[in-house]
């Protein structure tokens, strides 16, 4: 059986409002060679506390549900040292990255230097003919539970999914991605640059041992 290798971390963020400073809720799932080993979630204070009520529909937070959270600077505290380095895992990473970033830069904080792929690009790699490749259909697809929208739950997904893409399309860990056209972003306290699709290569048949 086919393991893949690596550390690496799902993440999730809710948003209060639009804006990408308004994280109230982050999840993250550990990812140890093939396995996944623990999920977390924080609620979070955003340092503007406005919720749009579109937002809250979606996820169900609400300004008084965060009222004695902490802020962000704290709840990255407890993970700082664990995600750094590790591979961030995220779907539709172009998302969750950026409320990273923009979070982090606005309380004056470093970015983790570390790599990271969209999973929704790995799905589509893995299982083109799907109709659909979103968290909830995919998660339905794979028979993985799923609590959408609460973000210890789609963080587990979105890992357990990057999993499955990783076995569908043979790799021996997530780094060997890139041979399936897909160009691994990476954060660094110097930089930033994205997770890029590219074009695929011939799909060769999947060889089960």
């Amino acid at each position: 059986m086919t393991v893949i290798s690596g550390h690496a971390v799902a993440i999730d963020f809710e948003t209060a409002n639009e804006t990408r400073t308004s994280a109230c809720s982050i999840g993250v799932a550990w990812i140890e060679n093939g396995r996944v080993t623990g999920t977390e979630e924080h609620l979070i204070r955003p340092r503007e506390p406005r919720f749009n009520p579109f937002n809250s529909a979606i996820h169900g937070i609400r300004e008084e549900d965060v009222a004695d959270a902490p802020e962000f600077p704290e709840v990255w505290a407890a993970l700082r040292e664990r995600v750094q380095g590790r591979l961030i895992l995220a779907h539709n990473a172009a998302f969750d990255v950026s409320v990273l970033r923009h979070t982090l830069t606005d309380y004056g904080l470093d970015l983790p230097a570390c790599d990271y792929l969209c999973t929704v690009m790995m799905a589509r790699r893995a299982w083109p003919a799907l109709t659909g490749h979103r968290l909830n259909h995919l998660a339905d697809f794979l028979g993985i539970a799923l609590h959408h929208h609460h973000a210890g739950s789609d963080a587990e997904a979105c890992g357990r999914i990057a999993l499955a893409a990783a076995l569908e399309m043979g790799l021996g860990g997530f780094g060997e991605v890139e041979r399936t056209g897909i160009r691994l972003g990476r954060i660094s306290p110097g930089g930033y640059s994205p997770c890029k699709g590219g074009k695929a290569p011939p799909r060769r048949p999947r060889v089960v041992a």
